[in-house]
């Protein structure tokens, strides 16, 4: 029930680190199996998601260390992570241009920091809040604004040449 209940999010906290979907599905599967090993260990000072998303960016974080790996966001995921597009069904020219917006939302966060990716994915695309990024994150909430506020000044930046229409 609570695999169910945390799955989407749980990958999503961890697709925000290592930027692939089938490792972040591998380290969720991580997540629950130490959740549920150290349960215990929970002392209810936090809700039971901010603990469980806590293990999921602390492993997605050793992970990416430890194989030294570079967070590359792939076509695909960059749109999954993003809001999901609207569908253009039938329409060629929407579809290019969709195509071609997710291409450059994936290389502008490319050009982010990880810390402030994490943060700018998790606030908008799981939709956490400031203290649910803090806690995750383990550092304070200003902090977390702080990135989040550089995060969006460098998306807009890099991406200021888009048409809004």
């Amino acid at each position: 029930m609570l695999v169910e209940r945390y799955q989407r999010r749980v990958v999503g906290v961890a697709l925000a680190v290592v930027h692939n979907q089938d490792d972040a599905l591998e380290l969720a599967q991580e997540t629950f199996i130490r959740a549920f090993q150290n349960l215990p260990k929970f002392e209810s000072r936090s809700s039971f998601s901010t603990w469980l998303y806590r293990i999921a960016a602390n492993i997605a974080i050793d992970f990416r260390r430890h194989a030294g790996r570079q967070a590359i966001l792939r076509g695909e995921e960059a749109e999954i992570e993003l809001g999901r597009l609207p569908s253009s069904h039938g329409d060629s020219f929407r579809s290019v241009a969709r195509s071609e917006l997710s291409h450059r939302i994936q290389e502008a966060l490319q050009e982010l920091t990880p810390e402030h990716r994490a943060v700018i994915l998790l606030r908008e695309v799981e939709g956490l809040s400031y203290d649910e990024i803090s806690e995750i994150l383990q550092c304070p909430r200003g902090t977390v604004m702080s990135r989040l506020h550089y995060a969006r000044n460098r998306l807009r930046s890099v991406l200021k040449d888009l048409d809004r229409d």
